[in-house]
């Protein structure tokens, strides 16, 4: 248990919201079933962001799933990250794409996918979706297969 508590240091201390992006709050800890391809679904129902051009706030739900590999993502850590893009100006695109990196650079997953599920602004809805499959295996044709079979 000692170990855990070393490689994550959010749970049980004060919460410092950072007041924009701000991926240094990741934490990640030790995935306990290896042996097992199992997914991880997180959904951030109140995601915000700002537009980047006029400065008005975006509004999203942020759907996350994966497959771990060795690392997997705290989900205190995650909350925090996701709140950090509350003034931070990107495009509803960006935001999908910075998010999967991310957390692809902090686990290095089996197989991941996130979707931006954003409410309309001026009359249109944007539904961005980006995956990644670890390169030369099972994982990589899985992520071509989902992404061009692709139905939000």
């Amino acid at each position: 248990m000692s170990d855990l508590k070393e490689q994550l240091s959010l749970l049980g201390g004060k919460t410092e919201y950072k007041q924009d992006y701000a991926p240094e709050v990741l934490e990640a800890f030790d995935n306990k079933h290896l042996e097992n391809d199992y997914w991880v679904r997180f959904n951030c129902p109140e995601f915000t962001s700002l537009c980047p051009i006029t400065g008005q706030p975006d509004f999203a739900e942020i759907r996350i799933n994966y497959l771990p590999e060795e690392k997997m993502v705290e989900s205190k850590s995650l909350k925090l990250y996701l709140f950090s893009f509350r003034n931070h100006g990107a495009f509803h695109e960006d935001c999908v794409n910075i998010i999967m990196k991310d957390l692809i650079n902090l686990m290095n997953p089996k197989y991941i996918e996130v979707t931006g599920i954003f409410t309309p602004r001026g009359g249109i809805s944007i539904y961005p979706y980006a995956n990644y499959g670890r390169p030369g295996t099972k994982y990589e044709e899985m992520a071509y297969h989902r992404l061009i079979n692709r139905d939000v």
